[in-house]
């Protein structure tokens, strides 16, 4: 049974009251101006983070560092990584690896992040850990044909999920969730987009950025099947995979709560338009709005205040 209402925020906002959510929003279109503001988990508090006309995503945080890619002091699109707190105090530049559109994640207590990055033009899409306190980082994937991102840690730090393509530039292959070791070796296939359901364009997401929930033992991702983004989870052995909740939207980027319980997902009507950030109570189901437009209101993060 899906709930739309107050309480659940109520809960949220008592269980989760030393933190925030923080998301990405498009500002001004004309000007290619992207913000990432926080807000209370009941959707009061809602401030503007990095504050400059740049386009600055958040797509990680670890506590109260929240991370961001920016093409604040270089060319346009060109995203290097920030750090802040969630208020937006203390920016400062993590490294000089030049970054891709793409969520990461860190191990080692925030001490070293796994990013998708680029060296020059031919070095696209390939996987970097990253000291961050130095910025000094490692390059441990090789293959320049293939595209990896979107790579997230696994809970105790010894293997990554992420998004892959062998092809990185072929339309016609689908990026699929894929797990190895966290050096990259012993890799494997964790989802396989159905072969029947042609509903998804070549750009769309058929195995979104995963998320893995270290409380329920699952990994989560955006798949768009059946004509509509669906979120998808799938175990890490890759044996069980399934819906894991029918919304009332689509559903897109979202991040868990560090307990595990509370999911902070977009939803929208279409691709073309406009997402919200929602609530979602995994024990309850029980759904609430946070925001409300106009604009983009994208890819939410859990912080710590």
């Amino acid at each position: 049974m899906l709930v739309l209402g107050y309480c659940t925020c109520a809960i949220a906002q008592a269980t989760l009251k030393n933190h925030k959510i923080a998301y990405n929003v498009l500002e001004n279109r004309e000007g290619d101006d992207y913000e990432v503001y926080a807000m209370n988990p009941d959707g009061t508090g809602k401030t503007n983070v990095t504050r400059h006309p740049d386009v600055a995503w958040t797509y990680y945080a670890h506590k109260n560092k929240l991370y961001w890619i920016s093409d604040r002091d270089t060319c346009h699109r060109c995203y290097y990584l920030y750090v802040s707190d969630a208020e937006g105090n203390g920016v400062k530049k993590v490294s000089g690896l030049r970054l891709e559109d793409s969520w990461m994640s860190s191990r080692k207590k925030g001490r070293e992040l796994i990013v998708a990055g680029r060296i020059g033009k031919q070095a696209r899409y390939q996987l970097f850990l990253v000291n961050t306190a130095s910025g000094q980082y490692e390059q441990i994937t090789h293959d320049t044909s293939a595209m990896y991102a979107d790579p997230e840690f696994s809970p105790n730090g010894k293997q990554i999920v992420y998004r892959y393509k062998h092809k990185r530039l072929d339309r016609n292959e689908k990026a699929e969730i894929w797990i190895a070791d966290a050096d990259g070796s012993n890799a494997r296939q964790l989802t396989t987009y159905p072969a029947a359901d042609t509903t998804a364009q070549w750009h769309s997401y058929h195995a979104g950025p995963p998320q893995w929930n270290a409380k329920l033992n699952l990994i989560t991702y955006q798949s768009k099947q059946n004509g509509k983004y669906r979120l998808m989870a799938v175990s890490p052995d890759g044996k069980h995979n399934f819906e894991l909740f029918d919304f009332p939207f689509g559903a897109g980027w979202h991040d868990w709560s560090p307990d595990g319980r509370w999911l902070a997902v977009e939803l929208f009507p279409d691709e073309s338009s406009p997402g919200d950030i929602y609530l979602w109570d995994y024990k309850t189901k029980a759904l609430t709005r946070l925001t409300n437009g106009p604009g983009f209101e994208q890819s939410p993060v859990w912080v710590r205040k």
